[in-house]
């Protein structure tokens, strides 16, 4: 008889839209688990966004250490804990390396580190959409027998938690405007993945001309562009800098639209239920990787040659209900 798995260790360390996605495979490891203490491994800015979600007992934040030392005293930690079960998410040579340094007796590992006791096996994996290839991953451990791997099958990640954790707001005599949720950034180093700023802006004067209003969101790094905007569409409201995760995800649930490059907050606002527009250039590939849910994706290998009326149709359908 196998043993009980009472104690688990859930390992994901980021991006964001990376860990989104995996949110799937966490929900499905809590139902597999349901009595289980389940800790998550994590880095600090998904702190308060896995606090809220359903599907830890605890979170550690310190999983990935700046030196030897603290490495050191986060794999004594995992030893010392005693976990009967790890799921590897992150799935890169930096876990690999925490699965080595936990032998002799490693806790069963799911994942691909070397030598681990569950492991995926097999090259099709770097070919699978992040949700398929998850569910392949947990089908290996023996926890989901009939995972959905074929193409486009697999769940997306489902945040409907988010709106029990919010404080209602006391009943208005004025009904609040629909909004529309802007995300014009994304990773400095990959500009190649940004529609132009100017863009948004327009895209932004011709939804506050139909009744919206217009919700800028990024990092602080991105309040120039929201400033490029708000000169287009008066009266915009800038939010950049200014909200955590679980706070986005929030907005992203009452939203009448959100329109985005490919980036961790477009993924957010996705899987917390905003009708979403994910705007992909050649820079990556949506088979492997673009948000499910109410999405619409639209493919241009340049970004730059994409028009503001492609966008602004696929905005129009999306919102016209």
């Amino acid at each position: 008889m196998s043993k009980e798995i009472k104690k688990v260790l859930v390992i994901k360390l980021g991006a964001l839209g990376d860990f989104v996605l995996a949110l799937a495979a966490m929900k499905k490891i809590r139902e597999a688990h349901p009595k289980a203490k389940i800790t998550l491994l994590t880095t600090p800015p998904f702190e308060a966004l896995a606090k809220l979600s359903p599907y830890f007992n605890a979170v550690e934040t310190d999983g990935r250490p700046g030196d030897l030392s603290g490495t050191l005293a986060m794999i004594g930690r995992i030893r010392k804990a005693g976990y009967d079960r790890v799921y590897d998410l992150q799935t890169n040579s930096r876990t690999n390396w925490y699965f080595q340094l936990l032998r002799p007796f490693p806790p069963q590992w799911n994942g691909i580190a070397f030598g681990c006791a569950l492991p995926q096996k097999g090259k099709a994996r770097l070919r699978m959409h992040t949700l398929e290839r998850q569910a392949d991953q947990l089908k290996a451990a023996g926890i989901w027998p009939d995972a959905p791997t074929e193409p486009g099958s697999a769940p997306a990640p489902d945040l409907s938690w988010i709106l029990k954790k919010q404080k209602q707001a006391p009943p208005s005599a004025a009904k609040p405007k629909p909004y529309v949720l802007l995300v014009p950034g994304g990773s400095a180093h990959r500009p190649e993945k940004r529609w132009p700023v100017e863009f948004y802006a327009q895209l932004a004067s011709l939804l506050k001309a139909r009744g919206f209003d217009i919700v800028i969101i990024g990092g602080p790094q991105e309040s120039a562009m929201a400033r490029q905007i708000q000169k287009a569409a008066a009266g915009a409201r800038d939010l950049t800098g200014r909200t955590d995760f679980a706070q986005l995800a929030m907005l992203g649930a009452k939203a009448a639209l959100a329109v985005g490059n490919d980036t961790g907050p477009t993924h957010l606002l996705t899987a917390a239920g905003a009708p979403t527009i994910a705007l992909f250039s050649d820079a990556s590939d949506p088979d492997l990787c673009a948000p499910r849910g109410h999405v619409t994706v639209i493919r241009s290998p340049d970004l730059q040659a994409l028009p503001v009326s492609t966008v602004a149709s696929a905005a129009m359908a999306l919102t016209t209900r």
